[in-house]
């Protein structure tokens, strides 16, 4: 009977095997779990580590000593697995460095790992969760944006770099013909025909940058591929890093077809975790919902998305096209700033508060649209992006996956604007920098006797503090204060995508000439910091009116 007790005892401490594959064991450096079909991953008890990734035989993992891995990779951390059979048969191990707690997740049957990342505070750097591919597995087309072929030269720092061959600019950064901003994408990734390696993004609630973000989301070499899911990087926004769960987000390996879109943020049922005990996981009985009936006087052509936003999170649900009807559903209870962007302008702000298992429910939303305002004449839309202007007249914005130096695009200095006659596309520049293409003109007439107007300008963007001063033949404005932006590089790693802001200027009558003479309006980006060529001091324009 004795001998009976012990043998199940030692029975019950074995890891549970449902299949003759599935299951875990320990080589003595690593977890090595098999998730019972293609996929057979090890996980480093040391660091924490991705050490292996072996899919139907093959391994996919690392490159040059390095592994796939938070950052680039943890120190001494404490590692544990364990195992459940209900309400499936999953794997769960947990790494816990300092006051972050990365999970790695199986479960039977997938070819999948299911990953959370819990950040205590901001003690421990990490800004992205990194899949390092070996070479030579993906394809790649030596003119990708983002593939650094060789030979080539660093333009930028290191990261952006002049491809000898093609003549085109390179960088990480650059993803507007990949993958855009992070509403434009569920996952990255490349397949073959028998292969496909996916990183399914997280719904990033604890990331920063709202739905329109752009940043470095791939990157390869022809030593190497990497791909990010990324917890926090501050490239052109000001949102605040926000700490706690993030997740999940899955790498996931396929025959070579797309992954399975119920994995993707914006439909998956994550359920089936609410019993894991992972820590600061909230299941959705917990969470709660805001529903808007729908959006007045809304622009034809344009997208409007409703975004929830605090410290501790960040959401969004595209409206209905016509109606305008939202619903943003699985939101931590809070109090949030709800935003309804046309496009990506901001037209419409309030606060509202979420609770557990509650439904925000709000009447028709009006918003206020800057194009409501009647203009004399206007150039480009108010939509929060510089589309329509000289070198971003094209779809995906080509300054979006290249630097402005590219040979692909056309002078920043294009001829001066003429209302009336010339178009954005061809005579006014998305883009303005101290020391490229500043005091650009725009000559107009005025039909009747001169009166006080105002001229407006919207920036997406700022670098360096660059601002708008005007000048109206022989008046100039006073300087205005530079708006809130990033400290970071923007204009030249791919992204318009700052902080809004509108300048205004009131111009006195005695500013202008004669009825049917023109007059001539004279931007010059200002700012107290310095630069040359493209990281001189500069701005994104959106629109510009005279009302």
């Amino acid at each position: 009977m004795r001998f009976l007790h012990s043998f199940i005892l030692a029975a019950l401490s074995l890891p549970c095997i449902v299949s003759a594959a599935f299951g875990y064991t320990d080589d003595g450096s690593n977890h090595v779990i098999d998730t019972g079909s293609l996929l057979v991953f090890k996980v480093s008890k040391t660091n924490g580590d991705i050490t292996s990734m072996v899919y139907n035989g093959v391994e996919y993992n690392g490159y040059e000593g390095k592994n796939t891995q938070v950052e680039s990779g943890l120190g001494t951390s404490t590692v544990t697995i364990e195992q459940f059979s209900s309400p499936a048969y999953i794997i769960k191990v947990t790494v816990t460095y300092g006051t972050l707690i990365h999970t790695y997740i199986a479960r039977y049957g997938n070819n999948n790992i299911y990953m959370l990342t819990n950040k205590g505070d901001d003690t421990v750097t990490a800004l992205r969760f990194i899949v390092r591919i070996k070479p030579d597995i993906l394809p790649h087309n030596a003119i990708d944006s983002d593939y650094y072929d060789t030979p080539s030269t660093a333009i930028e720092a290191s990261d952006v770099t002049l491809s000898t061959t093609y003549g085109y600019t390179k960088s990480k950064h650059y993803q507007g013909s990949n993958y855009g901003r992070t509403i434009d994408y569920d996952y990255v990734g490349k397949s073959t025909s028998s292969l496909g390696i996916w990183l399914i993004r997280s719904n990033h609630e604890k990331v920063s940058g709202g739905p329109f973000f752009r940043s470095l989301v791939r990157g390869c070499i022809t030593e190497h591929e990497d791909l990010y899911e990324i917890l926090y990087y501050n490239m052109g926004t000001v949102d605040p890093e926000r700490f706690g769960l993030q997740g999940p987000y899955v790498l996931s390996f396929t025959d070579g077809s797309a992954p399975n879109n119920a994995l993707f943020a914006r439909k998956a049922d994550w359920s089936w975790m609410d019993g894991l005990g992972i820590e600061d996981w909230v299941p959705s009985s917990a969470r709660g919902s805001v529903a808007g009936v729908g959006i007045a006087n809304m622009k034809s052509g344009f997208t409007y998305v409703a975004a929830l936003s605090n410290t501790d999170a960040q959401y969004w649900a595209t409206a209905t096209t016509g109606t305008g009807y939202f619903k943003i559903v699985n939101a931590l209870p809070g109090t949030y700033t709800l935003t309804i962007y046309k496009g990506e302008l901001e037209v419409y702000t309030t606060s509202v508060t979420v609770t557990a298992g509650g439904v925000v429910a709000l009447n028709t939303i009006t918003p206020d649209d800057p194009s409501d305002d009647t203009a004399f004449w206007r150039i480009g839309d108010w939509d929060g992006t510089p589309a329509g202007f000289t070198n971003f007249d094209a779809t995906p914005m080509l300054p979006t996956y290249m630097h402005p130096s590219d040979a692909r695009l056309v002078s920043w200095s294009p001829p001066n604007y003429i209302v009336g006659t010339s178009f954005a596309a061809t005579a006014m520049p998305g883009y303005m920098w101290v020391d490229v293409n500043n005091g650009h003109l725009i000559y107009f007439k005025l039909s009747a006797a001169a009166t006080a107007h105002t001229v407006r300008i919207g920036i997406t963007q700022a670098y360096a503090g660059g601002r708008p001063q005007i000048t109206v033949n022989s008046w100039t404005s006073a300087a205005p204060a530079a708006s809130s932006q990033a400290k970071t590089r923007s204009l030249t790693v791919g992204t318009y995508r700052g902080t809004n802001a509108m300048f205004t200027y009131t111009v006195p009558a005695s500013a202008f000439l004669t009825a049917g003479s023109y007059n001539i309006l004279k931007i010059n980006v200002i700012s107290g910091s310095s630069g040359t060529t493209y990281l001189s001091p500069g701005i994104s324009l959106d629109a510009i009116d005279f009302i």
